[in-house]
C-alpha cells in the first residue's frame, strides 16, 4: 500500500543513488529483510503524520527496524548529508533554468 508519504519511482531514483553513497558501511551478519526504500517510507511515514513508531502501519517494516535505521542514519549525520546534497542539486538546477537566471 502507499501513503502521501510514499516515495514514487522518480524520487527512488533520485535517492538511491545517493544513499549508497552517503551510507557508512557496515557489517553483513545475514541479508535484510526490507529493502532501504521500505525502511525510508516508514521513516517519512512517521515523520510526516507525527504518530509514535509503535503506530507503522503494519505493511511498512516492523516500527523497531525503521527506528533503529533512523537513530543509526540521524547520528552518522546520513539525513542531513541527504537533505545538503538534494539542496545543493536543486540549486543548481534552479540556476540553470531561464527563470532561475537574473
Amino acid at each position: 500500500m502507499t501513503y502521501s508519504s510514499s516515495l514514487s519511482d522518480t524520487e527512488w531514483q533520485i535517492l538511491e543513488p545517493l544513499l549508497a553513497q552517503i551510507l557508512p558501511t557496515k557489517k553483513r551478519t545475514r541479508p535484510s529483510n526490507w529493502t532501504k526504500r521500505e525502511i525510508l517510507d516508514g521513516i517519512l511515514y512517521q515523520l510526516k503524520n507525527g504518530c509514535n513508531w509503535e503506530d507503522l502501519p503494519k505493511d511498512l517494516p516492523p516500527y523497531s527496524t525503521v527506528y533503529w535505521h533512523y537513530k543509526q542514519w540521524r547520528s552518522a549525520g546520513v539525513i542531513e548529508q541527504l537533505m545538503k546534497t538534494l539542496h545543493e542539486q536543486v540549486r543548481e538546477q534552479v540556476k540553470k533554468s531561464p527563470s532561475g537566471r537574473r
